[in-house]
């Protein structure tokens, strides 16, 4: 008798909120998945932005934009929100993450709320709330920063050397 052993297909995506980003967000973004095997390349979901004006209520668009947010959630998901209150966690923390979720058979989303932050009930939702940075940095910079930081948690994954001691 064989003993079939497999690696579990996890899917991680990206739900950000925010769309049109400057060419090179998407470039750098594309050329970092691009680099990744087709099973582990990060699905970007894009929310539209709650349009503010002068008379928005800024918690209200903060709740709308959750509700956007968790009307493509999938319950299989476990929710991973980044917040600058989160825990600060390093590269090797998160290369150790994603072969737990691996391992446990998760599908993985990442949360990037909008300019104004994450609806509480998002919030309440999510499994694990990180912070990039005790650092504010724009949108468009998250997106990039985050995936580079899970191309390298990859790439530590499999002793390649992109990341370095």
């Amino acid at each position: 008798m064989r003993l079939l052993l497999y690696r579990w297909r996890m899917k991680i995506r990206l739900l950000a909120v925010g769309q049109k980003m400057p060419k090179w967000v998407d470039q750098t973004f594309n050329a970092y998945n691009n680099r990744l095997n087709k099973s582990q390349q990060i699905e970007l979901q894009e929310i539209a932005p709650i349009h503010r004006s002068k008379t928005t209520n800024i918690k209200q668009a903060i709740i709308k934009e959750g509700e956007n947010i968790a009307s493509l959630l999938k319950p299989s998901e476990k929710i991973v929100v980044l917040d600058e209150h989160g825990e600060s966690i390093s590269t090797k923390f998160l290369a150790q993450s994603i072969e737990d979720w691996q391992m446990q058979a998760f599908d993985i989303a990442i949360v990037i709320g909008g300019a104004d932050g994450i609806a509480q009930e998002i919030k309440n939702r999510a499994f694990l709330t990180w912070s990039l940075s005790r650092l504010t940095f724009p949108h468009p910079l998250v997106r990039v920063i985050l995936m580079e930081q899970i191309y390298r948690a990859y790439s530590l994954i499999a002793n390649h050397p992109y990341h370095r001691e």
